[in-house]
């Protein structure tokens, strides 16, 4: 890409940034518009331009995101998004710090140097770009200004390792803080029981269960919760609840009806057949209330089915304090691995209710049959993306597809089509995999749906560094350099290093593409907004359907945090090899940071919340992202001959010490609750039986269910009612 492309893509999607930003503060304005721009506060009961949000200013937003405090940011969207929020400013901390260094000693050094034969030679049709003249592929072999960019690689990763341990520090004090809160939370005082023992002759799995804990807690045992198979179960309450769906959207449409001149109105009716669309026309208001009168006595038979014939091999148990709850959560049970295993709770809505039978050697299995499927897909989904980013070129495209050429050498739409095709493609192909990658992870039998999502990351983290950054710098490379390969093999690791510094103008535009027209489009949520508009005027007939319209997700950490650790890892291996990548980086992290702020105080409603436990992923895979920049490092100082590379041979020893220290003294206290921490006092002595109710299944959820006889149902109470 010439420098008249990569300014073209600059300033494109810069103009693209302020028009959505301009977008943003007229359509927000719009009283018909809150829904989509306030959700989070409108859901919690505020005002939605409390504090001065219906202004004129367009940048108001970032003022108000600016001065909001994290502990702002925790009343609105819960921990897990304050520790999201560590992670970006930590990573903004890593690449400021490194920017004012390597900006204004590497650029001047690397472009003043006479220039390196190799790197001007070994592009397409001997050309050299003029950005490729500030990085360090312009220095000669074995330059005496070698040594300033190998002190670089010095300064990034202690500066890396400065910030990951203050940023430790910080996330294990707010999860400390949090879990000591006053209020009731029901995960708190329950456990997760797996592996339960065949029942002995004679006994209920209940009693099992209640006779086993009474004997080792006799003090603090309350109850306990057998899991059932509710797979059938489920199934007829769904369809309870869609009639009922369906039978409030016909009174409704009913209703209307009466408004429009006609006082008796028009009843709606409805065919039975395939989809609505052929079988016997009935009323509808009649057919849904037959229907539900149908479902409602066979709910109540297989509640009692379930209850007595369908239990598993799981329970949840409840204490009547935090403190053993903690305890018996980190506590060996049975001599035997496989028999009584205990972990945490999650979260009532959290619960993977399927996964919880799965024995444990079958999870065991589970677990490396995924590893393999998932090692497999990055080893074959590189094909396809190697393929994509050297295809997606204009010189290739003219080449394999020739009647493209006469709309693709005219000047406008080439300068255009050179800027964003390999780039679009590449982020499109990458959408197609978030969703496939969660249900491997789920496959695993993990138990919580926070849990899933940060095995479903991580997945996501490796898959992306594997295929996009390793597949684009290595595939890209063999696939223009394949003929002289072939004739001299031994070129290939000269090639393979020689192309690192002409692939940073194709990541300095990913970057900018995705920062600029990126987050452009999360601010503007221009998307949502008309997905609503034609819900609420052409399918919206019920308030419930008119809310769920426009009911907002999360921040969506299975897909945004991988995203997020790409471009860490792109402008980390490059911030030396071409510091003019740094720049983007903090743009991206800033940029992101005053756009995100303001989607979590305004939009976004956390599905979940783990206290932070995704920041020890977050911590290992900056790490692994450091690593690979150290080993990257030390392979382009040996392909420009510098005799002292040698020296950088110790800082993946550094790294994989700094990770193995910070494990040591902080992860324990993510993976288990700290004792003192469980030991601080309540508000109020906590509602026992609604804690233990917030677990029931909703379609076990029964009035007429009776409790004394089948004391593992109850009816469902909401998550956000009060336990004390």
């Amino acid at each position: 890409m010439d420098l008249t492309s990569f300014l073209t893509s600059l300033g494109t999607s810069f103009a693209i940034f302020v028009i959505l930003m301009f977008l943003f503060n007229w359509l927000s304005r719009k009283p018909g518009n809150t829904v989509i721009y306030y959700p989070n506060r409108i859901l919690r009961g505020l005002d939605p331009w409390e504090g001065g949000s219906k202004t004129r200013n367009p940048f108001a937003w970032i003022k108000e995101a600016l001065t909001s405090t994290e502990q702002e940011v925790i009343s609105m969207s819960g921990v897990d998004t304050a520790v999201y929020f560590v992670f970006l400013s930590t990573v903004l901390g890593i690449l400021v710090l490194s920017s004012l260094i390597l900006l204004p000693v590497l650029l001047p050094v690397a472009a003043t140097d006479v220039g390196d034969k190799l790197s001007i030679n070994a592009t397409s049709n001997g050309t050299f770009s003029d950005l490729d003249k500030l990085s360090m592929g312009h220095l000669q072999e074995k330059s005496p200004r070698l040594w300033a960019f190998l002190i670089g690689v010095y300064w990034v990763s202690f500066v890396t390792y400065f910030m990951l341990w203050k940023a430790y520090k910080h996330v294990s004090a707010l999860r400390a803080n949090a879990l000591m809160s006053p209020q009731v939370k029901p995960e708190q005082f329950a456990i997760l029981v797996r592996d339960i023992p065949a029942v002995p002759a004679g006994q209920l799995r209940k009693e099992q269960v209640d006779s086993y804990f009474k004997t080792v807690y006799p003090d603090t045992f309350y109850r306990s919760l057998v899991v059932t198979n509710n797979k059938k179960v489920n199934k007829i309450w769904e369809e309870l609840e869609m009639y009922k769906k369906k039978l409030a959207r016909a009174e409704s449409i009913y209703a209307a009806s009466k408004n429009t001149g006609n006082a008796e109105g028009k009843r709606p009716t409805n065919k039975t057949g395939f989809l609505g669309l052929c079988g016997n026309k009935v009323d509808s208001i009649e057919y849904y209330t037959e229907k539900i009168n149908e479902l409602i006595p066979k709910l109540e038979t297989e509640q009692k089915a379930t209850l007595r014939e369908k239990q598993e091999n799981a329970a949840l148990v409840f204490f009547t304090n935090r403190v053993t709850a903690a305890s018996a959560a980190q506590t060996l049970h049975a001599q035997i691995v496989d028999k009584w295993t205990v972990t945490e709770a999650p979260e009532p809505r959290q619960v993977l209710w399927p996964n919880l039978k799965i024995k444990f050697f079958q999870r065991q299995v589970r677990q490396y049959v995924v590893y393999i499927i998932v090692a497999l897909t990055v080893v074959f989904y590189m094909i396809p993306i190697a393929f994509i980013s050297a295809f997606t070129t204009l010189d290739n495209l003219k080449k394999y597809l020739p009647f493209l050429k006469p709309v693709v050498n005219r000047a406008a739409i080439k300068t255009v089509l050179e800027a964003y095709l390999p780039q679009i493609a590449l982020i499109i192909f990458l959408a197609l995999l978030p969703k496939f990658l969660f249900f491997l992870s789920k496959a695993e039998g993990i138990p919580s749906q926070s849990h899933a999502i940060r095995a479903a990351s991580g997945k996501y983290f490796y898959f992306t560094i594997f295929n996009v950054f390793l597949g684009i710098t290595v595939g890209g490379t063999l696939f223009k350099t394949f003929k002289t390969i072939e004739k001299d093999p031994n070129s290939i690791v000269t090639l393979l290093a020689t192309s690192l510094p002409s692939n940073a103008t194709y990541f300095l535009t990913f970057v900018a593409l995705k920062f600029f027209i990126g987050y452009g489009l999360e601010l503007s949520r221009i998307v949502p907004l008309i997905i609503f508009h034609i819900k609420r005027k052409y399918l919206c007939k019920t308030e419930a359907e008119l809310k769920a319209a426009w009911l907002p997700s999360d921040l969506g950490y299975g897909t945004r945090v991988p995203g997020d650790m790409l471009i860490i890892t792109i402008v980390l291996c490059y911030s030396v090899i071409a510091p003019l990548i740094l720049p983007f980086g903090v743009l991206y992290f800033g940029i992101g940071w005053l756009v995100l702020r303001n989607q979590a105080l305004k939009v976004y409603v956390p599905a979940y919340e783990s206290y932070g436990r995704m920041w020890p992923h977050m911590h290992i895979r900056v790490l692994a992202a450091l690593i690979l920049y150290q080993v990257t490092m030390f392979g382009y100082f040996g392909v420009k001959k510098f005799v002292f590379a040698p020296f950088l041979i110790v800082l993946p020893i550094l790294s994989l010490l700094f990770g193995f220290i910070c494990r040591k003294k902080f992860y324990r206290a993510f993976q288990d609750t700290a004792l003192e921490v469980a030991a601080h006092e309540l508000k109020e002595l906590p509602n026992m039986e609604q804690i233990y109710r917030a677990y029931i299944p909703p379609s076990l959820g029964s009035e007429k269910i009776d409790d004394d006889q089948f004391e593992d149902a109850q009816s469902q109470v909401s998550r956000g009612g009060s336990f004390a």
